[in-house]
């Protein structure tokens, strides 16, 4: 079996049509996306939602992409991306709690993604930027 590169993800599929999620396998955790593919944009997609699978009876990728396929949400396409067996829940829900986070103030970006925040990002500590002197108009400039 070829060896993924990463530490968290161990394989991947991606742009698959919504009518390919019977394909998947079973029992999978980690990330997906759904998509909605542009008319006309020749294979441009819009992210519509970042959703997470963990491990358990009635739960992994397979069957949170199939709940999302019955709802009849505004969907064309999916991507999956599984994380070792190593990677605990709590990380797996930690990757998409960053992910919901930098969509949070895309105008594009579907409201699901936006609608939780993720609270254990928020009490992080900012990064203590250094600042910098600001240039006066005559300080020349170094090539």
């Amino acid at each position: 079996m070829q060896q993924s590169e990463l530490r968290l993800i161990r394989s991947k599929v991606e742009f698959l049509t919504r009518d390919e999620v019977d394909i998947l396998p079973g029992g999978r955790r980690g990330i997906y996306v759904l998509y909605r593919e542009q008319a006309r944009r020749g294979r441009k997609y819009d992210v519509l939602y970042v959703g997470m699978a963990r491990a358990g009876k009635g739960r992994g990728l397979k069957k949170r992409i199939i709940s999302h396929a019955r709802k009849k949400r505004n969907w064309t396409h999916f991507s999956v991306f599984e994380v070792w067996d190593n990677v605990r829940d709590e990380e797996v829900i930690e990757l998409e709690g960053l992910f919901r986070h930098i969509y949070r103030y895309d105008t594009r970006a579907n409201s699901l993604n936006v609608m939780r925040s993720f609270k254990k990002l928020a009490r992080i500590p900012k990064l203590d930027l250094v600042k910098r002197p600001k240039r006066t108009s005559g300080s020349a400039r170094h090539a």
